[in-house]
């Protein structure tokens, strides 16, 4: 089989028969009570769900709902981190919560590897992606994320309000990763519109969700041909070259890594740097504080992943079981809010507050078990320098308008709309 016939014009047929079926009455809109109903993809959760996480854990600490076919949400630190651990209990097929439930046999490899990947075949899965995100390989990077963090800023030149989110803490994951994919430059407008269709647009009908699927797997397609074409030193000709077990890798496979760095890499980072930038814009003695103490940057950066933590993942509960004294149903799902696991007073001292020079500070916003961010140096890299640098550009900023800031809903949080006041 050569790289061509991997993906045939029968490719684009046979992904769509892998999305799955849905499971349950499709049921959305407000929220009664987050004990019995909660739902991800509600205001009432994204917009703040701290408080509702700290409700829960005190008096619900593994909630349900009937939404989307079935879930439950654990929110102590203790029971997040034992289903990430339990492989054998909770399967990773599917990481993103809907109402599609995709087939058994798309196991172990999942529709994005190694993240959708069950043990063993996520072993050898994540080992193919691990040395372009080595810390030396990550390092390479730097000089031109901060090349370009600095353009960014140029761009601002003559302005008093700029949205931070769209404008700036965007555009930096979307260049890296895009770079690191081999995708033309002028693409990566186009990435934010295939971030917020995958993930944040999961409470829309299916068929909606399966058109903009297919946009994304259209682009991939092109860039897959035209690497097979025009072969380079990037990520992509790195994964069509591949090999697993002495063949080449699925083009399933392919195609679903490739998902995986455009979507993950881009809105994860993203919305961390948009957070980060919102907790300074609003608490003047932290913004002040790292001005005049650049030094004390990766100590609090850790504390914005802590704090704001952007990532809840899914999984899939394999067959009915007892856990932790509820009634888990084959295929319900069982959402990992790492976000609620940061904030267990149980775990960490004055969980609830932004403390930027917490010195002990194993927060989980990477996840917890085998599936532990693959791009964890990546981020951490992108998120330390688009801060130093807008710090160091912009010392002085703030809210512009706190009614006009909006964040994302779904399984990864983060300002979508972060209108800034830049300057004394």
């Amino acid at each position: 089989m050569t790289v061509d016939d991997r993906f045939g014009t029968d490719f684009e047929e046979q992904r769509q028969q892998r999305l799955g079926t849905a499971r349950g009455e499709r049921r959305h809109g407000p929220v009664s009570d987050f004990a019995t109903d909660f739902s991800h993809v509600e205001p009432e959760w994204y917009e703040d769900p701290y408080p509702v996480q700290d409700d829960l854990r005190q008096r619900c600490p593994i909630a349900h709902t009937e939404r989307f076919g079935g879930a439950w949400l654990p929110t102590r630190y203790e029971d997040v981190a034992a289903v990430a651990y339990d492989t054998d209990k909770f399967s990773s097929r599917a990481i993103i919560m809907n109402d599609l439930r995709p087939p058994l046999d798309i196991a172990p490899v999942g529709a994005a590897p190694p993240i959708s990947s069950d043990p063993p075949f996520h072993h050898s899965a994540r080992k193919l992606l691990l040395p372009a995100f080595t810390k030396t390989a990550v390092g390479k990077l730097e000089p031109g994320t901060r090349a370009f963090c600095h353009e960014l800023i140029d761009s601002f030149a003559g302005r008093d309000v700029v949205d931070a989110a769209r404008e700036y803490a965007s555009h930096i994951p979307m260049r890296v990763i895009g770079d690191m994919l081999g995708f033309p430059p002028e693409d990566n407008a186009r990435f934010g519109e295939f971030v917020e269709g995958v993930l944040e647009g999961i409470g829309d009908e299916p068929e909606v969700r399966m058109a903009r699927g297919q946009k994304l797997n259209e682009y991939l397609l092109a860039q897959i041909q035209d690497h097979v074409a025009n072969p380079r030193d990037d990520l992509t000709t790195y994964l069509l070259n591949a090999e697993l077990f002495g063949k080449k890798l699925d083009p399933f496979h392919v195609a679903g890594t490739m998902t995986l760095l455009l979507i993950a890499g881009i809105d994860t980072t993203w919305s961390a740097v948009g957070a980060s930038l919102w907790h300074l814009a609003k608490t003047p003695a932290d913004r002040k504080r790292l001005a005049a103490e650049p030094e004390l940057l990766p100590t609090a950066m850790e504390e914005f992943l802590r704090a704001f933590a952007p990532v809840t993942m899914a999984r899939l509960v394999r067959e009915d079981v007892q856990w932790n004294g509820v009634d888990m149903k084959a295929d319900d799902w069982v959402l990992l809010s790492f976000p609620a696991a940061n904030r267990d007073p149980a775990q960490f001292e004055r969980a609830g507050e932004v403390v930027i020079d917490r010195q002990v500070n194993r927060h989980v916003a990477f996840g917890l078990g085998i599936h532990r961010c693959v791009g964890s140096h990546l981020a951490r890299m992108e998120l330390r320098v688009a801060l130093e640098v807008w710090m160091q550009r912009i010392p002085e900023f703030s809210l512009a308008d706190p009614s006009a800031v909006t964040w994302a809903p779904g399984q990864v949080r983060g300002p979508r709309a972060l209108p800034l006041r830049i300057g004394a």
